[in-house]
């Protein structure tokens, strides 16, 4: 739900305020679970990308996605448009996460070294 009402760019106060309740209920949710591991590549990039898509900055939430990415993910393992979100989304809420730039920049670093173009990231070691 937060991701479809972040794409449709609907300017509504009075739905905004409903809206934005529903956005704390989800990164509640979200922070309350004590791993994000049953969340797949896409369901992180969605819920991180829907909150700056927003325009609503949440640092406990975009941490708690950072550290699940950090500490317990392969990047290769992520569709290069779902890691490009991810980090759309941290740039844009201006949520500092250096640990995670720097994992993303690693990889692309390995991947840019070997390829111009490519599309499965999970190819590269």
């Amino acid at each position: 739900i937060v991701w479809a009402y972040a794409t449709t760019q609907v300017s509504q106060p009075r739905l905004f305020d409903k809206v934005r309740r529903l956005f704390d209920k989800v990164s509640s949710k979200v922070i309350e679970y004590r791993d994000l591991r049953s969340f797949d590549p896409q369901a992180l990039s969605n819920i991180v990308w829907a909150f700056a898509k927003a325009k609503i900055s949440e640092p406990r939430l975009f941490d708690k996605v950072a550290e699940e990415v950090i500490q317990y993910r392969d990047l290769r393992s992520f569709e290069p448009q779902t890691l490009s979100n991810i980090v759309w989304a941290y740039a844009t809420t201006q949520v500092s996460q250096p640990r995670l730039f720097d994992k993303v920049r690693r990889l692309f670093d390995k991947v840019s070294s070997k390829v111009i173009e490519y599309r499965d990231l999970r190819s590269f070691d």
